[in-house]
């Protein structure tokens, strides 16, 4: 797994100076580097841009390097909303998607992503794209308040579902979350609203599209 994706980023991805200075960033303030792959970042761009999504929500912010590539895909026409716990995370990644020239389209919500998704669906927003990647364990609560904020056909991505090839290598060391992303797995696979897929890209990210 990680030989193949080390040869995907080396054919598909090329240098971007901006993306290095946001990893430069997290690493200077102390921040686990946990950022999404290079060709990771390129789907979640060329996936937005495809679908036309124009109101993107993300859970988990990090330093903005997946905000970015979600940003990339909606150029000047779109809105990108973040949900993050710590603040000085968001204002990390606000700092940077100002610097990218996102700055006046996005913005950024503080403290328990459950509490700010809950906010969101009292006030009766959607949202046509989401992209999750923060707490595993709570992914399955996280899709569940998605579902209740998508649009008709919006996309849903969920991040480190292959939990670092131990989902499906039973000789690969397991990560504390893989059970949790098994069962999450079944679930988008099985969903009645979703029809999705497995792309085994970084992590691993799923790609679930609302169908009713």
């Amino acid at each position: 797994m990680k030989k193949t994706n080390a040869y995907i980023d080396a054919v598909f991805h090329t240098q971007d100076a901006l993306l290095e200075e946001v990893v430069a960033s997290i690493e200077e303030n102390g921040m686990p580097s946990i950022s999404v792959s290079p060709s990771s970042g390129k789907l979640l761009t060329m996936l937005v841009a495809i679908s036309g999504a124009k109101n993107v929500l993300e859970i988990g912010a990090l330093g903005g390097y997946s905000g970015i590539c979600l940003a990339r895909g909606f150029g000047s026409e779109g809105k990108l909303t973040s949900l993050e716990l710590e603040a000085r995370y968001a204002e990390l990644a606000r700092h940077n998607l100002a610097k990218a020239g996102y700055g006046e389209q996005s913005s950024y919500m503080t403290g328990p992503a459950l509490e700010s998704l809950e906010k969101l669906i009292a006030d009766k927003q959607s949202y046509d794209f989401f992209f999750i990647d923060a707490d595993k364990e709570n992914y399955e609560n996280y899709l569940k308040a998605c579902l209740q904020l998508a649009e008709p056909g919006a996309l849903i991505l969920s991040d480190n579902v292959l939990a670092g090839g131990s989902v499906a290598d039973g000789q690969a060391e397991p990560k504390r979350y893989t059970e949790v992303m098994k069962k999450y797995n079944e679930l988008v696979a099985n969903h009645p609203r979703l029809e999705s897929l497995l792309i085994p890209v970084g992590d691993g990210i799923t790609v679930s599209r609302v169908i009713n």
